[in-house]
């Protein structure tokens, strides 16, 4: 089905359901002669997987990799490249009690009604366990953008209504080793440690919280993004909504922005030292008429808090009578700690494709 690939020219089809043998990926179209760091995508793969922390899902999975095709002696071939995880510490039976009860804001309702069957073992295709197979083929991706000099980091910007200020990104490796020395993955320590103690307490509840996950494409050449209908900060849009559990996404001003008044908000085109044109503010988030500008691309991506909460909720049945059901199983209380490297693995996707796609933008001189 069309709706499991994402991307033209840098294109991934996932597969896999939560409680099957395996989960994986397809890519197509990543260019050969690419180094393939395997220590690197097993380590974005690590910052997703389950069971890291106190304030995430004790399920857990080893999340390893393998590379079925397409890498020839550590270099890509150009060639489909197939990545495998397998599943590893299923418990179908915690789901048993919802065969025929539709959990509350889960998309057991709509993929029954949809499909005429669902598989009611963590959600099937629908539970986001799906995107370990989107960060392995974004860590290729971002291994490929990191040859051009582009560099994407994000981190933990909110939970609930506990918001860290805006940290300043000296360089991307510096940003991400702040980020990594707490469980929340939050740049700035005070409001991590704040966040992390929030966190256990809504766990100790039987509750789930929501969360903002800030990003920052650095060093996007200039160009990048179709001028209609495949603008970049719409496809950057799709691809963070596509994530489970996404509610909102914004870039540069977002939503303050429509509060500002133009002479506020326009961004002054300046000419550096180095003969290249910047603007002085950014409050088009790197984006112009939906093409790259040359500074760094800012967007926010909001996770709405985790279906799953261990209380009583009424429901109903297939039969449309009423019934009630309890949260069993082991579900993260919070998602933006682990959401973090699938924000960064989805800003990878897009850009690297559309990377592809400006090489085709003018005749060579």
């Amino acid at each position: 089905m069309a709706g499991n690939s994402f991307g033209q020219l840098f294109r991934i089809t996932t597969f896999g359901e939560s409680h099957g043998e395996a989960i994986g990926v397809i890519i197509d179209g990543c260019p050969s002669q690419l180094p393939v760091d395997m220590e690197y995508i097993q380590g974005e793969l690590d910052k997703r997987k389950p069971g890291q922390s106190k304030i995430t899902t004790q399920r857990k999975e080893s999340d390893t990799v393998r590379i079925l095709s397409g890498v020839f002696e550590g270099k890509t071939t150009g060639t489909p490249i197939m990545m495998l995880i397998p599943n590893e510490d299923q418990r179908s039976k915690d789901y048993n009690h919802n065969t025929d009860v539709f959990r509350p804001s889960h998309a057991d309702y709509t993929y029954q009604t949809k499909y005429g069957i669902r598989d009611h073992r963590g959600g099937g295709r629908s539970s986001a366990r799906e995107t370990a197979a989107r960060v392995a083929a974004g860590a290729l991706a971002k291994l490929f953008l990191k040859t051009q000099g582009i560099e994407i980091v994000a981190h933990v910007s909110s939970v609930g209504k506990i918001n860290a200020p805006n940290v300043e990104i000296k360089t991307a490796q510096e940003f991400i080793a702040q980020r990594e020395l707490n469980i929340v993955r939050c740049a700035d320590p005070a409001t991590a440690e704040e966040m992390i103690e929030f966190i256990d307490s809504v766990r100790l509840d039987g509750d789930t919280v929501g969360g903002k996950v800030s990003c920052h494409i650095l060093n996007c050449p200039v160009g990048l993004g179709e001028p209609v209908f495949d603008k970049l900060h719409a496809e950057l849009g799709k691809a963070m909504l596509s994530i489970n559990a996404v509610h909102g996404f914004e870039f540069g001003s977002g939503f303050e922005g429509s509060e500002m008044r133009g002479s506020e908000h326009n961004d002054i085109f300046v000419k550096t030292h180095l003969g290249d044109v910047k603007t002085i503010t950014n409050y088009s988030g790197g984006i112009q008429g939906g093409i790259s500008n040359g500074m760094p691309i800012d967007l926010k991506v909001a996770f709405k808090p985790v279906a799953t909460i261990m209380h009583n909720q009424a429901t109903v049945d297939a039969n449309g009578d009423a019934a009630e059901i309890s949260g069993k199983g082991r579900h993260d209380p919070c998602v933006v700690p682990r959401a973090v490297p699938i924000v960064e693995a989805m800003a990878a996707l897009v850009i690297a494709d559309h990377w592809l796609r400006n090489r085709n933008t003018q005749l060579p001189l």
